[in-house]
Formats: structure tokens, C-alpha cells, sequence
């Protein structure tokens, strides 16, 4: 058995995808780089990410399966769940046999899995764009920190790109160390490692204050409901939330 390492990133997977199918291998694991698990039983390949490959499988779907399943292997990508490399690799494998009719196959285990994965991130980036909070730093920057369980920053920058089209803005997943970055004409994703507190615009903490006093102002106490509220806004989320700090 073979484990294929890439670089971590979508065409690293098409990449890798493209080298098993034409292999005639089927790898146990697809790694990042800085994930790689040792096994006496597998052994490791480093895959380079090749972008003519990776375009002419990402065609290959698009055009010999569909753009749902293009967007539904995307999605599962973004996921980050254990050995989604490999489901997904499955499951295309599966689409380029039956063509578009592939997620009508919901009995076959890689549809499953794919679909689920699918499907958490893209509810978690649909959730994500309510939960969302800019502050103003000094500059006139708008900073968002989120901690997202899946990497879904390039999903809701589109939304803010075009709901704040006239303010730069930082959307800061720190778990991931990445931040999508508008500078009021295109957006794009960028590695960030800032650990520190960004500074605070002056008028920052007094708009934070008058925002915390109107979240307890529209309250009713006698209605509170701390499990339904979790329901809604899981307590995961709740340490970049204003209201909340």
C-alpha cells in the first residue's frame, strides 16, 4: 500500500488524484505535508502539485460528471475530516463509471461520506456569516478572528466582499493561521500568524460597550433559555463574539 503526501491544498489533491488514477493505485491515505502518520505497512510518495494535472481533472469533472459533484468534492475538501483525500478520490472514481448520476448513488459509502462532509461545511459557513464580527483597528482595517471547525474562510469572504464593498477587511480564521484580505477591490486568501492583540481603533471599545449594553437591553430575562441558545450559537463559536467577550 501506498500513502500520497501533497501540499495540502485543493490542486495538491486533484494532483495526487490525477497520479492514482493513471497509476491504477489507490492510495490508503492522501497527507498534507505536515500531517504525515508513519506506517510499516504503507509507504509514503511526495506528489508535487502540478496545475496543468489538476486542471485536467477539475475539466474531467465538470465536464464528465457535473458541477454539483465538482462543488460537493470541493466542499468535502474544506471539511478536513480524516482521509477525505481518499473518499473523495473514491467517489470520483465512482462518477467517471456512472457520469452525472453519481450522487444519486446515496447506498455507495464515498457518496455518503462525501455528501456529509459536504453538507457540515457548508452549514457551518452558511451559520458563519451571522456569527461574524468586525472590529476597527487603528488604520481603518476591519479585523474578524474566527475558529471555524472546518476551513470555511473562502466560502463567506464572497459574501463580505460584497456586503462591505467600500471598507478593507481581515477575516482571520486563527486555528489555521490563514485570513481572507479585501483591500476594497478583490479579496484573497493569505497565511497569518499573529498571535498578539491587534490594536484597537479609538473609537473601538466605545462602540464594543454601546453594542454589549444593546444585546442586554433587548433581553428578556424572564425568557432566557441558555440550552436553545447554544442550539443556535454553539459555545465554540461564542469566544470571538463581542457580546460575549
Amino acid at each position: 500500500m501506498v500513502s500520497y503526501i501533497s501540499d495540502g491544498t485543493f490542486e495538491g489533491l486533484l494532483t495526487c488524484i490525477y497520479e492514482a488514477y493513471y497509476r491504477h493505485e489507490t492510495p490508503e491515505h492522501i497527507f498534507c505535508g505536515d500531517q504525515i502518520q508513519e506506517s510499516l505497512l504503507s509507504i509514503p510518495v511526495a506528489i508535487d502539485t502540478d496545475r496543468e494535472k489538476a486542471d485536467r481533472v477539475l475539466n474531467s469533472i465538470r465536464h464528465k460528471i457535473s458541477g454539483d459533484a465538482l462543488d460537493h468534492a470541493y466542499h468535502a475538501f474544506l471539511s478536513e475530516i480524516d482521509d477525505i483525500g481518499v473518499w473523495i478520490y473514491r467517489y470520483l472514481k465512482l462518477g467517471w463509471k456512472v457520469g452525472s448520476s453519481v450522487d444519486s448513488y446515496i447506498w455507495e459509502d464515498e457518496v455518503q461520506v462525501v455528501h456529509e462532509a459536504s453538507r457540515k461545511t457548508v452549514w457551518e459557513s452558511h451559520r458563519m456569516l451571522g456569527i461574524i464580527r468586525f472590529r476597527e483597528l487603528q488604520g481603518g482595517i476591519y479585523y474578524a478572528p474566527i475558529g471555524p471547525d472546518h476551513n470555511i474562510v473562502s466560502l463567506v469572504a464572497p459574501h463580505f466582499a460584497r456586503r462591505l464593498s467600500d471598507q478593507p477587511w481581515m477575516i482571520h480564521d486563527v486555528k489555521r493561521d490563514i485570513a481572507a484580505v479585501y483591500n476594497m477591490k478583490d479579496w484573497t486568501i493569505a497565511a497569518v500568524r499573529q498571535k498578539r492583540a491587534l490594536p484597537l481603533h479609538g473609537d473601538e471599545l466605545e462602540f464594543q460597550r454601546m453594542w454589549k449594553q444593546y444585546f442586554k437591553s433587548i433581553a428578556i430575562t424572564s425568557r432566557r433559555n441558555p440550552r436553545l441558545q447554544r442550539q443556535y450559537m454553539p459555545s465554540r463559536y461564542w469566544r470571538y463574539l463581542v457580546e460575549k467577550m
